[in-house]
This record gives C-alpha cells, structure tokens and sequence, in this order.
C-alpha cells in the first residue's frame, strides 16, 4: 500500500479493519441506572483535573445498557460520573467506565477519550427491583438496587439534566510512553428523546479492588435512584484545555 493510500484511509487500528466505524453514533432505547450517592469531598477533589471543580460532594454511580447502538452493537456499562463546574456552570466529568464489548471501548478511549476498562456490568429487572451489577474478572465491585418505576419524573427535567455538557480527560501517550495528547475534552449528548424517566428507593454497594478502584471514593450516604430510557446521538468532542500547552 503505498504512503498517500495509508494516509487518506487510516481511521482506527487495524488499517485493513478498523475495529469501530466512524460516528455519528446513534443509540435507541439507551437504559440508564444511576444511583447518586455523597462521598469524600478531599477524596474527590483529588480526581478531578483542573480547570475543572467540583459541583459538592456528589458522585453518580451508573448502569447503562444499550440494546441498539451504530457500529458499537449492544453491549453495557457502568462507572463513576461527577457532577462538576467548568467556568462556573454546571457539567459533569467522568472519572471511570467499565463495560463489555471491544468497538466502544477502543473507540471511546481514542475519539473522546472515555476512561473505559473491559469488565462486565450488567442491567435487569428482578420481580420488583432494578439491579445493576459490576464484576472484573470474578470479583464483584459495586452492586446497584432500586425500586422498580415507583415515581415518574419529569422527563422535561430529565432531558435538561443530560442536555448539560460533559468532559473528559484524553489522554494518549507517545511511543516513548511520554504523553503525546494530554487534553480536556467536551463533548455533549445531541437529538435526545426521553422515552421514560423513574425515581425509587436505591442502595449501593462499593467493594475495593486493585485495578477497579470504584471503592475509593466511599458511599457515605445515597441521595437518590433514576432510571431513564432514552434515544441519543453521542456528539463527537473537542478540546476545552490542552495540558501540554498550558
């Protein structure tokens, strides 16, 4: 293949079969579990990069299952979202995701930069209760319960709460393992639909692990349970804060 060939098909790795499609990315019936829960204040300012600050002391704790989802098929997720300020406005920042399938997680981390790890979350409804789970390898780290649909929301609250613009910490090193991108990302969830919006009574379980430390930033008290489905196009990013050019 010659020079000019490998610079005008080059998308993703491997050349000859890129592992995820270029976006946009479209995902319909997008199931959202999300517990949100008060932690460690000190603990949680130490996670989150400047310019950015945190909006408290909360975190939320999320299940996301997508059945129907372009170029990324049906896979799940789960991970820590923080509620945050970015030049005194309301965002949130992700600190980690865990999930089950190659494509997002190869294109999450080199489009955005999502701070994705293969795991294995899953999402279901047992008789009366949501329950999300999150194992990597054979331990189980966090374990989610809610009351099933017991109160709709406003889904006008719902969908301005995700209309909010969210940020990422992109980081890709260079051959010699010195960062080569070190940048803060924005990016936000675009053509929303939210199909159905519920609160119950919710719980959260955290427990430590070495290379999934989900149990560092501690539950010290539940502040409420969601359960959201909505259809979304996950818009591409672009670069709020470059740290090697301060």
């Amino acid at each position: 293949m010659k020079a000019a060939d490998v610079a005008k098909s080059a998308f993703s790795m491997p050349l000859t079969s890129p592992a995820y499609p270029p976006g946009p990315y479209r995902f319909i019936d997008r199931e959202f579990f999300v517990v949100t829960y008060r932690t460690d204040p000190k603990v949680l300012r130490a996670m989150i990069p400047e310019p950015l600050e945190p909006a408290g002391d909360l975190v939320k704790f999320e299940f996301i299952h997508m059945p129907d989802s372009t170029g990324f098929g049906a896979y799940t997720e789960s991970g820590q979202v923080v509620p945050v300020l970015y030049k005194g406005k309301p965002a949130t920042y992700q600190i980690a995701m865990y999930l089950d399938d190659e494509a997002p997680i190869a294109g999450g981390r080199e489009i955005w930069g999502f701070p994705k790890k293969l795991a294995k979350p899953h999402l279901s409804v047992v008789a009366d209760t949501l329950l999300g789970t999150l194992d990597y390898g054979p331990v189980r780290i966090a374990t989610g319960t809610m009351g099933y649909k017991h109160r709709a929301l406003d889904t006008a609250k719902v969908l301005a709460s995700l209309q909010q613009p969210n940020f990422l910490l992109k980081i890709i090193p260079d051959v010699d393992c010195t960062p080569r991108i070190c940048e803060l990302v924005q990016y936000d969830l675009e053509d929303m639909v939210v199909k159905g919006a519920w609160e119950g009574p919710a719980a959260l379980e955290l427990h430590a692990h070495a290379l999934a430390p989900v149990a560092s930033l501690p539950v010290l008290e539940v502040v409420s349970g969601g359960h959201i489905i909505t259809d979304l196009t996950l818009g591409l990013g672009r670069v709020a804060h470059n740290y090697l050019k301060p």
